[in-house]
């Protein structure tokens, strides 16, 4: 067996902190923003057992956790990082892919270009910050995406939202007049 190694990154989220292995975790992306919905996941549900863990995420290499505001991650860090490397190691499930790995996009032709110009400029950028988002409507020039993992709820989501994405999307695709976040 390989070894596992974890190492750390912030995230724009200061409540959010990246734990990144040199291994696949997942095809795609899970969001558990709290406990309850952590129950599918043996992974998720494991670190919501720490009474300071308040969100968790998963995509490809790296699961997201974001902490209550109590808790300080200088006291935090090294504890989840021994957990997720023995997490990984022992190949605790994060949760079977049930689905394919091939994109599929739907809709209107305008629909299919702004999920197109998502997936292949907005989403890199998201992970690399910890987070997802997810295409989940157009009408009438407004473009309604779900952030998840730490770029909800982050202070800079805003800025990253209304600066970054909706100034990409209506460069790329005319028809775009606002972008805004769904709450989840």
């Amino acid at each position: 067996m390989a070894t596992i190694n974890v190492y750390t990154e912030s995230t724009p989220n200061p409540a959010t902190m990246k734990f990144l292995v040199n291994k696949l975790l997942i095809n795609g992306s899970l969001d558990y923003p709290d406990r309850e919905k952590a129950q599918e996941s043996d992974f998720a549900r494991e670190l919501f057992k720490f009474n300071f863990v308040n969100g968790v995420f998963f995509a490809s290499n790296f699961v997201t956790i974001t902490k209550v505001d109590e808790a300080e991650w200088s006291d935090i860090e090294a504890l989840l990082k021994d957990f997720v490397k023995g997490a990984v190691e022992s190949e605790l499930a994060v949760k079977p892919i049930e689905h394919s790995e091939d994109v599929v996009f739907e809709g209107s032709e305008v629909e299919i270009k702004i999920q197109q110009v998502l997936h292949d400029y907005v989403r890199p950028a998201v992970e690399q910050d910890g987070g997802a988002i997810a295409y989940k409507s157009f009408d009438a020039g407004k473009v309604t995406v779900e952030l998840r993992g730490s770029c909800s709820g982050c202070p800079s989501s805003t800025i990253t939202l209304k600066a970054g994405i909706e100034g990409l999307l209506k460069r790329m695709v005319p028809e775009v007049e606002e972008v805004v976040a769904e709450a989840m």
